[in-house]
């Protein structure tokens, strides 16, 4: 039996369709036609255009009515079908959707605007307002959709006749603004949501249309700081691009995917799509939505369908699974160095350096999972052979990008095999940052979703809810930046890390030492070791590169002025390593280790930040 809407908004995401008028103009209705209209002259179109949207996974349609009142159908002489266009609109949702999908009634903006900017008075807006939400309530919607407002005192009055009309019916109140957060009529976002959370009759606040999927993610942030009420987001396709004549979306449905799984993570509780997007791109988020459940730690639908769930046996304790666990156990300050597997075919390279770093007392290598959507030989490969022939453990990156869920597990499981035990689990960039953009990217969970398998494993329980012969032995780490512009997100994210299992933190390269300091307060709840990233400095160029062109990395100025200061390229990078040095011995009694990310993969680099740290009196591990 259906949950009533708010009801079902509280059990979990729920996926939307996606743009109506986007696929009636690929199927050949021009866009000086009323494209609300069409449910009365082709209700057929509009009819198998909402079961193309079910079949793609939707789950709620949006009514094909969004211009259907008086003043917009007025320029197109139907001012006396506004009635008979939206109940229309209703019964054409509901009979695609079969009873099952939640039909939800959409108004958007009048078309004119309000006095005394504009030539349309409160009084008729009312009314206007009144009669397309009245003919759409009389039909049985689940919800009232207000989307797409410019103007906070337009939606501000729909929202006053809707709770005229109806008490009880829940209504999504939603806004658009440009990839400044600032709306046409020049309102800001988080004052549009803070007034709609302060109205206390608005049961779902969100935003759609103008931007797409990335803006949409920062304007999903901004926003819920202001909001406690659930939160919907509906960006476009992109921006529309015109080639012959025609008005195209060139963002794809799995970018869309990408971006579905960062909504839902980033508290949203109903996506959908906007201009530009289709069936294709409702089935991308749907299949994030899926994910939902293991992303949050908790059973998904895979999981539940197994006929009986094996018991939970005890993890292995941190201290047995590896000598990092060890490590970390005894509050050692543990060092490593990472090592980016090569493009070519030999590892010979990557596995000499690692013996060096073995004698030198480094306690583990780092060997990241194609960073920057990048193709290289296998991490895991990589890591395999390392600790084979330098007799040196390995931190192995592990990217949710490239791999399903059902490959990831026999990844994992292959891994635990041969003995690889410590793992740091990320997300991984898009394709699209690497040099194969047209690769897809998989993203069937995220990173917290990933950690929450792996600490099934741990616990001898496999995807399918089935016992393992024997429990694996991970230690589990995790990324965390201190640096984030969304600072309360990334403490919130390392909380929900540490309850879906993680044993350790590695941090994004630190330049800004109070950054840092203020981070590990705000997650010293978790009780989690953390290794801060050490990044040397390679010249001044270098440290510009990083600072304008690598998100979220922010060097301080009083250091970058110190690399200005450098002449020669031996001087930038000597200095360089008096900058790490003096930044591991300002936090080695704030963290239980350092990652240390040589540029341009130099070994020697590490080796002599290592000595010099030593050498100023900072012991930094090792022998």
């Amino acid at each position: 039996m259906k949950l009533p809407y708010l009801e079902r908004l509280a059990q979990g995401v729920l996926v939307y369709d996606g743009a109506m008028g986007t696929m009636l103009y690929a199927r050949g209705i021009f866009i000086n036609r009323c494209f609300d209209e069409i449910c009365l002259s082709n209700p057929s179109l509009v009819t198998e255009i909402h079961r193309e949207y079910i079949r793609a996974g939707a789950e709620a349609l949006e009514t094909n009515s969004f211009g259907a009142n008086r003043v917009k159908l007025t320029s197109f002489n139907l001012e006396d079908k506004v009635e008979a266009i939206n109940r229309r609109a209703v019964r054409l949702a509901r009979e695609a959707g079969g009873g099952d999908s939640y039909v939800a009634g959409a108004v958007g903006p009048l078309g004119a605007r309000l006095q005394p900017i504009g030539r349309l008075s409160e009084a008729l807006a009312r009314e206007t307002f009144r009669e397309q939400i009245g003919a759409l309530l009389e039909e049985g919607v689940d919800c009232l959709l207000l989307e797409t407002f410019k103007n906070l005192d337009e939606l501000m009055l729909a929202c006053d006749v809707c709770r005229e009309l109806s008490a009880e019916i829940p209504l999504q109140a939603q806004f658009t603004v440009g990839s400044d957060t600032i709306s046409e009529e020049g309102s800001d976002a988080r004052l549009i949501a803070s007034q709609l959370q302060a109205r206390g009759d608005v049961d779902v606040i969100g935003v759609n249309c103008s931007i797409g999927p990335a803006d949409m993610l920062e304007l999903l942030s901004l926003i819920r700081e202001q909001v406690s009420r659930p939160l919907a987001v509906m960006p476009n396709a992109g921006l529309p691009r015109e080639m012959e004549g025609r008005l195209f979306y060139l963002t794809s449905p799995e970018y869309f995917g990408e971006y579905a799984l960062r909504f839902v993570e980033g508290g949203a509780a109903a996506i959908g799509g906007c201009c530009g997007t289709t069936p294709e791109h409702t089935a991308a988020m749907a299949r994030a939505a899926a994910a939902r459940s293991i992303r949050r730690g908790t059973p998904g639908p895979a999981l539940e369908s197994a006929p009986a769930q094996a018991a939970p046996r005890q993890e292995l304790p941190l201290a047995e699974r590896s000598r990092l666990g060890n490590a970390l156990a005894r509050e050692e300050f543990v060092v490593s160095v990472e090592l980016v597997p090569p493009t070519g075919t030999s590892l010979d390279g990557v596995i000499g350096s690692s013996r060096r770093l073995y004698r030198s007392g480094v306690h583990c290598i780092n060997i990241p999972d194609g960073p920057r959507a990048s193709s290289r030989i296998s991490a895991m490969l990589t890591s395999l052979e390392i600790e084979r022939s330098a007799k040196i453990e390995t931190i192995l990156h592990y990217c949710c990008r490239d791999r399903n869920l059902i490959g990831m597990q026999g990844d994992l499981l292959g891994a635990q095999a041969v003995g690889l035990r410590n793992l740091l689990i990320i997300t991984g960039d898009p394709p699209k940052m690497g040099g194969y953009p047209e690769a897809r990217g998989v993203f069937d969970v995220d990173a917290l979703g990933l950690v929450s398998l792996i600490k099934r494993l741990n616990r001898g329980i496999d995807l399918g809810g089935n016992a393992l012969r024997e429990p694996t032995s991970f230690v589990i780490g995790v990324g965390a930046n201190p640096g984030s512009l969304s600072l309360e997100r990334e403490v919130e994210r390392t909380f929900k890390k540490k309850e879906a299992g993680a044993d350790f933190v590695i941090t994004q390269p630190v330049f800004d030492v109070d950054l840092l300091l203020d981070f590990l307060k705000r997650i010293s709840g978790t009780g989690l070791p953390v290794l801060a990233g050490v990044w040397p400095l390679a010249s001044y160029r270098n440290a510009q590169f990083l600072n304008n062109e690598v998100p979220e990395v922010d060097i301080p100025g009083h250091i970058m002025a110190r690399m200005e200061k450098t002449g020669s390229k031996e001087e930038g990078a000597r200095e360089g390593l008096s900058i790490a040095s003096e930044i591991i011995s300002e936090i080695r009694h704030h963290v239980r280790g350092i990652q240390i990310s040589p540029p341009f993969g130099k070994v020697a680099t590490a080796l002599e930040l290592l000595d010099l740290t030593r050498r100023s009196g900072g012991d930094a591990g090792g022998s």
